[in-house]
């Protein structure tokens, strides 16, 4: 290797390592607090402007269909989700609790995303009786609802205000404090 090669080589070795630097300091904040992207993330869904959710229609667990809109009036959660999926099952007894708690104030609308094939209305129904879960379930039959909102990872969690407009929508798992604190958000 030259001497000149070796050169380049520490300049860009060098520069790599002041840019990597300036980016873990700019990760802190002011107050030298380090960077926390779920704070970001919830920033994030604090400033954006909300905008009316679009509709769309699903099964109830009679096989009735019904709508999004349908629950207007009351602020709305809707969260997709499929019984094969882990971090669906680990965030459903938090839903279930919140539900039982605050379902007379808050429509909780659990919108299981049926394939046919892993997910079955019949497999999500034996899932919830068998796990005791009292909160309302919804299956998205036709895929209505996860390409009105883009579902392409779940549990993805939308909240929704009394007037029908989304105020923050969590993709992936959300713990009960969570749940709550975006709650009281749309109320």
């Amino acid at each position: 290797m030259t001497q000149k090669l070796k050169i380049v080589l520490g300049i860009a070795g060098l520069a790599l390592l002041i840019g990597v630097a300036y980016f873990a300091y700019s990760a802190f904040n002011e107050k030298g607090e380090s960077f926390n992207p779920i704070a970001l993330a919830e920033e994030r869904n604090a400033n954006r402007q909300e905008q009316k959710a679009p509709d769309f229609s699903m099964t109830d667990w009679d096989g009735n269909m019904v709508k999004l809109s349908d629950f207007s009036g009351k602020p709305v959660v809707v969260n997709f989700w499929a019984s094969w999926c882990p971090p669906c099952v680990e965030e459903m007894p938090d839903f279930n609790r919140v539900y039982r708690e605050l379902g007379s104030e808050v429509h909780f609308l659990m919108v299981n995303l049926v394939d046919g094939q892993r997910e079955t209305v019949e497999i999500a129904k034996r899932f919830i009786t068998g796990n005791g879960f009292s909160f309302p379930v919804f299956f998205d039959t036709g895929r209505e609802g996860s390409r009105a909102y883009g579902i392409r990872a779940i549990p993805t969690t939308l909240f929704i205000n009394k007037d029908g407009n989304v105020s923050a929508i969590d993709r992936g798992m959300i713990n009960e404090n969570t749940l709550r604190r975006r709650i009281e958000q749309i109320r």
